[in-house]
């Protein structure tokens, strides 16, 4: 099968969230077990790739038109084309992909309209037709909707099926009707069935409305969408195409998130040797500057700091939290609010909390090995990959049951050893506190601890089993365009 995967984002080139590990990682997968894989994103200015020019298009955007070089590329140590669309204005030269500072870039729409237009006249040109072309949130959608209007009746693309990921519905891609011009469509697709939101563009309804299968990143996260609170509006559109509409939980690459050969951290463990854990839990507590005792449970969280994120929950029970004895590190940049009320709880409370309000990939890995506990208390969870990177290391998770998080961690008990973390339903601080107490009395029973331990780090979230139901999924967009696949 011939499958090109169109995302804004792909690790390890550049990356704001897990799109991009997503997008990084099927291909791997899909390559392994046979099919032709190729991606589509835009050359950035952070791209560091060996690629060579091979293409020059010019792409029309409302009365303009603009002249745009594909450059190829490899995903590192495969032989996986990368296919750059290399615009200095639009890409080139920014320094972030969508925004700086909170603040998005102005002409967002006519930057990624060029990058999903220019998509199928780089296909046509090479002469290589997909058997799927596969967009990612709303930065692509609009490729998907072309596919379906503008080359309707193209014979290039009649047997291509197409599939529409949302990987956050949280981001519609909102912009002025006044721009529609600059999608390369006219006023005939504003329409309620179409790309007309509030009157407004929303571009997520052109992959919504377009695509012959939909799907999202857990199971429970494709049924929460189609409700009004996790819907942003378009729950009744989705609820409309609900037959095809699929959840497929994101897989962990294994060649990177794996303890026992992880370069990046003090000491490697398995399941084998899980007691070496304890040595990366020191390095935590002393890079934290925090006492080093192996008995003080440590809470890891490594969060965009958001309300989304169940920030606003866990304010509200942190300093309870902090008289329980245990240690909590946390990780990620967000809301000035929470940086500071992160950094006036260490001036507080100095033996007890670790902030580090940045990203560092690197000492991602060593709250991942080197926590007791990893948090997530998120208000809505599409996939989550932290709860299954820190199952592989051996850190026990507590969640709220929402999104993949409720399709990956069930809650634990003791007496029958069902489960594999701690989990909270109600959105409030008493349910999270009371989630993390039951982390915290299980800690201290070791034998129970371990036994869970061991239990989580044996699961196997590998690409392998998701790259064969997306196989499922892009035969099911095939038989939509009435081919039957062998």
């Amino acid at each position: 099968m011939r499958i090109l995967l169109i995302s804004p984002e792909v690790v390890p080139f550049a990356k704001t969230g897990g799109l991009a590990d997503v997008a990084g990682a099927l291909p791997k997968a899909l390559k392994a077990i046979g099919h032709d894989v190729r991606v589509f994103m835009p050359r950035y200015k952070k791209v560091n790739c060996r690629m060579k020019k091979i293409n020059s298009l010019k792409v029309k955007l409302g009365g303009f038109t603009e002249n745009v070089n594909i450059c190829e590329g490899r995903i590192p140590d495969t032989d996986i084309p990368v296919y750059f669309v290399d615009h200095q204005k639009y890409f080139g030269s920014r320094e972030e992909l969508y925004q700086v500072k909170g603040i998005d870039y102005p002409d967002n729409l006519e930057r990624f309209s060029l990058f999903c237009q220019a998509a199928p006249l780089f296909l046509k040109a090479i002469n290589w037709k997909p058997d799927i072309v596969h967009c990612n949130d709303w930065q692509s959608a609009l490729v998907i909707a072309h596919l379906k209007v503008t080359y309707k009746n193209d014979p290039f693309f009649n047997r291509t099926g197409t599939v529409y990921s949302i990987h956050n519905m949280g981001y519609l891609g909102m912009f002025d009707k006044e721009d529609i011009y600059l999608t390369g469509f006219d006023w005939q697709i504003f329409k309620q069935d179409y790309l007309e939101f509030w009157d407004n563009l929303a571009l997520t309804k052109g992959g919504i409305a377009f695509a012959d299968v939909i799907n999202t990143v857990s199971e429970t996260y494709a049924r929460e969408i189609q409700t009004p609170e996790n819907g942003y509006g378009l729950d009744g559109m989705l609820r409309s195409r609900s037959r095809d509409i699929y959840g497929i939980i994101n897989g962990i690459d294994y060649d990177i998130w794996n303890p026992a050969t992880d370069k990046n951290i003090p000491r490697r463990y398995s399941t084998a040797t899980l007691s070496l854990k304890v040595e990366n839990k020191i390095q935590l507590q002393h890079k934290n500057s925090l006492p080093q005792k192996v008995e003080t449970p440590v809470i890891g969280m490594i969060s965009r700091l958001a309300d989304q994120k169940g920030f606003d929950i866990l304010a509200g029970v942190i300093e309870p939290l902090l008289h329980e004895h245990c240690q909590f590190v946390v990780l990620g940049t967000g809301e000035p609010k929470y940086h500071r009320l992160f950094q006036e709880l260490k001036q507080k409370y100095p033996n007890h909390i670790g902030i580090n309000l940045s990203f560092d990939a690197i000492f991602a890995e060593l709250i991942y090995s080197g926590a007791d506990m990893f948090l997530m208390p998120s208000r809505y969870e599409p996939c989550g990959l932290g709860q299954m990177i820190s199952f592989k290391y051996g850190t026990i998770p507590i969640v709220r049951k929402t999104g993949g998080l409720a399709d990956t961690v069930h809650n634990y008990d003791s007496k029958t050893g069902e489960g594999e973390g701690f989990v909270f339903e109600e959105y409030s601080s008493k349910a999270l506190l009371g989630a993390i107490n039951h982390a915290i009395e299980t800690f201290h029973k070791k034998s129970i601890w371990k036994s869970l331990q061991e239990k989580v780090m044996q699961l196997d979230y590998s690409w392998d089993a998701s790259a064969k139901k997306y196989v499922s999924l892009y035969m099911k967009a095939l038989e939509k365009v009435g081919i039957k696949p062998l």
